[in-house]
């Protein structure tokens, strides 16, 4: 998804096109590689007469639904046929091809059947839905409005994304349509532990309910650390509320990173939060707890730097695949000094020794000015909302530096 976020800043940033294409029974186009058989498709009697020992079956010379190897299939055959076309297949998601530079760059990102067109020559674009058209059979759904469950409104300011319709669907599935609003979608004061409470009775239902939860994260950076139940009230104060990405900002990245020392009640185990922008768009951001235990505020904070740096390297990578290049160092904004020394000097002492050689790799990044790393105060860390729960007086100036809005609240 965040491939889907930083093409979408990209098109709007230069005022590219978005066409959406959905390929009709994607894949019966895959050609198998090896001999399969299916049984007989129930109610078809074939007029041959066969001993009773023998049993029929049908020898498929294409691929099927419902075939293991369906989704591989068409996938080879697709991406084979968009190299064929001079795509280059992006090595940092394979699921991004692009071509040319310039006024002649178009991308084009693909999900199962589901194609997004983008680039800087309609007639490019059209070229190559020609192309995709002799092919394979094609049906094209004009300007881009939904793309796996996000709903896309575009103006001349922006890109607006939003989960509304899945959201209130997660609050009727609940029974929470009804429900009392929240402003906060944690208490600031909750401390949950595995050891306090009583069992649920359907703990089937409670993880089906995180796994939705989960994907309304996309566009909700403000619900990435919550408690569950609690969480469907304050879903209900703004379910349109979403993701805007500017069309008028530069296209350098920058990123905050934080960590909550100790955050596991259960297992003194660390947070560790960030996110990043490109611009002013925030396309990537995280909460997880770390591994093991860190043994000071410091240790926990240069873990958190070291998966920050990971993502960003990654972006770098995505972004020169949309002919993007950083050539300055990007800022990642941390908020313990002790930790951003510890990344500048590579003095080896007694008291990073136990910390693993992995982590240390923000020093290489930092030496090669990949990143680089500035000090912030805690109460301008954006990245605080990612590890613990925040009073609203607080959340209310980090969303909106987030750029998170709902488009369908009333002004008035």
């Amino acid at each position: 998804m965040v491939t889907v976020k930083s093409l979408l800043t990209l098109a709007t940033q230069n005022s590219w096109p978005l066409i959406q294409l959905d390929v009709n029974n994607a894949f019966l186009n895959g050609d198998l590689d090896e001999e399969v058989y299916m049984q007989l498709p129930q109610g078809y009697t074939p007029s041959a007469i066969h001993s009773a020992n023998n049993t029929l079956v049908c020898k498929l010379h294409k691929s099927s639904y419902g075939l293991r190897q369906a989704s591989r299939q068409w996938y080879s055959k697709f991406s084979s046929f968009l190299i064929s076309q001079g795509f280059i297949q992006s090595k940092a998601d394979y699921s991004l091809f692009y071509k040319g530079v310039g006024k002649n760059y178009v991308a084009l990102l693909v999900y199962v059947d589901d194609i997004v067109l983008t680039g800087a020559s309609i007639s490019e674009i059209n070229a190559i839905k020609e192309s995709l058209s002799n092919t394979f059979k094609l049906k094209d759904l004009g300007k881009l409005q939904h793309f796996l469950g996000l709903e896309i409104a575009r103006s001349a300011q922006g890109i607006f994304l939003s989960q509304r319709q899945y959201a209130l669907k997660l609050l009727e599935d609940t029974d929470k349509l009804a429900a009392k609003p929240v402003q906060y979608p944690m208490e600031p004061a909750c401390k949950t532990s595995n050891f306090e409470g009583l069992p649920l009775q359907d703990p089937a239902s409670y993880r089906r309910l995180i796994g939705r939860l989960m994907y309304l994260t996309i566009t909700r950076p403000d619900i990435t650390y919550v408690a569950a139940t609690h969480l469907l009230k304050y879903l209900k104060l703004n379910p349109g509320q979403g993701l805007f990405l500017s069309s008028n900002s530069s296209l350098k990245i920058r990123a905050f990173s934080v960590s909550d020392w100790a955050g596991c009640s259960d297992t003194r185990r660390s947070m560790t939060g960030f996110c990043v922008f490109i611009g002013d768009s925030m396309v990537s951001w995280k909460t997880k707890k770390q591994t093991i235990v860190s043994r000071s505020s410091t240790e926990a904070e240069y873990r958190a730097l070291a998966v920050t740096t990971t993502e960003i390297v990654w972006l770098h990578h995505l972004l020169t695949n949309f002919r993007v290049y950083q050539h300055d160092p990007t800022a990642i904004f941390c908020d313990n000094e002790s930790a951003i020394q510890l990344a500048l000097n590579p003095t080896f002492d007694e008291r990073t020794k136990h910390i693993e050689i992995d982590c240390h790799f923000i020093r290489d990044k930092i030496l090669d000015k990949t990143v680089k790393l500035l000090p912030i105060r805690t109460t301008h860390q954006l990245a605080d909302i990612f590890t613990k729960p925040l009073p609203r007086h607080k959340m209310i100036p980090i969303m909106s530096k987030m750029a998170l809005h709902n488009i369908f609240q009333s002004s008035s």
